[in-house]
Order: structure tokens, then C-alpha cells, then sequence
């Protein structure tokens, strides 16, 4: 058993990509932007040919506790059997309780542990992207299609950038967006940190909609190795009806299908958000189901959670000035992790 951080190791990206099983979220890129953000400590656990990604978050609210990993959407031991990511799982709990973690949270790999519930679960989704246009159009919905027309039609235009310009119109676009829901949004060094690790790196790339001169939607997309993932997505509400994040996806998808991106993962969806998840399906992406996992170490038990996508946070954050939101977001994200 060997603990390793990746961001200490050269060729960590290279190696990583011959698993057939890696995503981005493994890569180092991801683990810079959360180390320079919030300080996170890799843990990365190694036995024999299994991997499991892990980092420590440490927090004075919330507590300490091992993550597999912070911010991540779907992150799978690689290389891994039952057998292997047991013992992997022992030694990250005699780890935990070295380092006095209140628990330790997978986001993948459930299905490996025998003994696991799955603490919360989510849908997620993913795209085929093809060579051929026509074919990703019209493996559409029909009311998918209709909108990406209506865009077109009404002059909406995207520009796709790694520019930390189109990250910046983004960035309030996200604030607009969390404040409709209720969610204060991440700092805005977080997204800085993105262009930094990410973006600048050709890892990535900001699609942003526009009408008229005005920003309307915009999405962040990262990729590596051949697989792309949907991260985050806004819009300015007051021009939903022009159907900006349909064209934004769109545009998307036609540029990672050109530049060999085989795969699009479009992220977690809350088993709640229903609109989300029609708006995924309609894409033509296929759907499973992403089980997380959590072992609480004062109970020496695996436990369930509940989602936070709704309560009475909601209607605190939902009322509170932009400003104020901003600042809610960059003083709580690392406690919540």
C-alpha cells in the first residue's frame, strides 16, 4: 500500500489516461485548482494496480475528513476488484483514524464495497460525441433540436474561449443563476484558478451565448485524454426564452466532437431536479445512476445523507444582495466540500 500525491509526480496525466476507466477528475489539473483554492491535502491511495483518489479536508466548522474527492461530480477507484479496493478501503479507514476524520466519503465506488450503502445518489449522463454532426443532431430530441433552431434564428451567437475574459463573463452569469436558486456561488478565485490550471493548459474551454452584445448563458467544459465533462452552466434568466444554454451545448459539442473527444459527461443531476435531467436526456446522453458512500468513524458504520439542493438555506442565500452572496460563498465552500 503506498500514499501518493499526484501533483509530485511528473508524468502523473500520461500514466493516468492508459486506465480505461479515468476521468479528469483524476488528473492533476483538478487537484492544483483545489489545492491553491482551498488548501486540500492528495492522499491518493495505491495497491498493487488499484488507485483510489483521496484528499484530506480540513476544516474548523465542519470538521476533518477524508473526500474521494471535493467538488467532484463521479470519481471511480481505478484498477480496482473487490478484493483490491477492500483492503484500499481498510487502509483509508486506519488512515482516517490516525488523522481524525469524522468520515470518509466516496464518490464512485460503491459497488465494489460489499458492506456499502449508498449514502446519497444521483443521475448522470453521458453523450457519444461523433465526427458527424448530423448524426449528434439528430440523435437529439426533437425539442432539443427545435431550440437550438430558435437560437440560430434569433441571432444568438456562441464564442468559445480559454480566456480568462469569457471566464469573468461566466462568473457573473453564475452569480445570477446560483441567486435564483438559492446557493451562493464559488469564489471567484476558485474560477481564476480554473483558467490558471485548467483553461491555460488547453484543458478546457468557456462557451459563452450572446444576444445583442449581452452575455445570456455560458458553460465550462474541461477534457483530457479523449473525454470531456460538462462542469458548470448559467444563464441569465431574463433571456431563457431565447434558448442560449441549448445553442451553448450545442457549439459545445460540435467543438469536442472536432478536436477527438470521444465521450461528454454532463455532470451529477439531484434526483429532484427533473428538469435538469429532461434537459440532459434530450441531448440523446444515457443515463446511470452515481451512488456516493460515506463511513462515519464515531458510529464504525457506513451512513446516508440527504441532499442539500433544497431547504431552508434557499430562501437565506436566495434573499441576500449579490455582494453579500459572493462573499457567503467564498468564506463557506470549504467547510462544506
Amino acid at each position: 500500500m503506498r500514499q501518493i500525491n499526484p501533483l509530485e509526480q511528473p508524468d502523473w496525466d500520461g500514466k493516468l489516461t492508459a486506465d480505461p476507466q479515468f476521468s479528469f477528475f483524476h488528473g492533476s489539473a483538478w487537484l492544483k485548482v483545489l489545492t491553491a483554492t482551498y488548501g486540500f491535502t492528495p492522499l491518493f491511495l495505491e495497491h498493487e494496480k488499484a488507485l483510489w483518489p483521496l484528499m484530506e479536508v480540513n476544516s474548523w466548522l465542519t470538521g476533518k475528513r477524508g473526500v474521494s474527492l471535493p467538488f467532484t461530480d463521479n470519481v471511480e477507484p481505478l484498477g480496482a476488484d473487490k478484493k483490491t479496493f477492500g483492503e484500499i478501503f481498510s487502509a483509508a479507514v486506519d488512515l482516517g483514524k490516525k488523522r481524525g476524520w469524522k468520515y470518509l466519503e466516496g464518490r464512485g465506488g460503491k459497488n465494489l464495497l460489499a458492506d456499502a450503502q449508498a449514502s446519497i445518489s444521483f443521475y448522470g449522463h453521458t453523450l457519444a460525441l461523433h465526427a458527424d454532426e448530423a448524426k449528434m443532431f439528430d440523435a437529439m430530441d426533437g425539442s432539443m433540436r427545435r431550440a437550438i433552431r430558435k437560437a440560430e434564428k434569433e441571432n444568438v451567437t456562441v464564442e468559445i474561449s480559454q480566456s480568462e475574459a469569457a471566464l469573468r463573463d461566466f462568473f457573473y452569469l453564475q452569480c445570477l443563476t446560483r441567486k435564483r436558486h438559492g446557493l451562493p456561488p464559488q469564489s471567484l478565485d476558485f474560477f481564476l484558478n480554473i483558467h490558471k490550471f485548467i483553461l491555460s493548459q488547453n484543458l478546457g474551454f468557456v462557451a459563452v451565448a450572446s444576444h445583442g452584445g449581452k452575455k445570456i448563458a455560458a458553460s465550462v467544459y474541461f477534457f483530457l485524454g479523449g473525454k470531456a465533462i460538462y462542469k458548470y452552466g448559467a444563464s441569465d434568466f431574463a433571456h431563457q426564452d431565447l434558448r442560449g444554454t441549448n445553442l451553448v451545448m450545442w457549439a459545445a459539442m460540435r467543438r469536442l466532437a472536432r478536436d477527438g473527444v470521444k465521450s461528454l459527461h454532463l455532470g451529477k443531476t439531484s434526483l429532484a431536479h427533473d428538469g435538469l435531467r429532461r434537459f440532459k436526456l434530450n441531448l440523446g446522453a444515457a443515463e446511470e445512476t452515481l451512488d456516493y458512500f460515506r463511513y462515519d468513524f464515531r458510529r464504525c458504520q457506513f451512513v446516508t445523507d440527504k441532499d442539500s439542493v433544497a431547504g431552508w438555506h434557499n430562501r437565506v442565500f436566495g434573499a441576500l444582495p449579490l455582494p453579500a452572496a459572493r462573499l457567503a460563498g467564498r468564506l463557506l465552500y470549504k467547510h462544506w466540500a
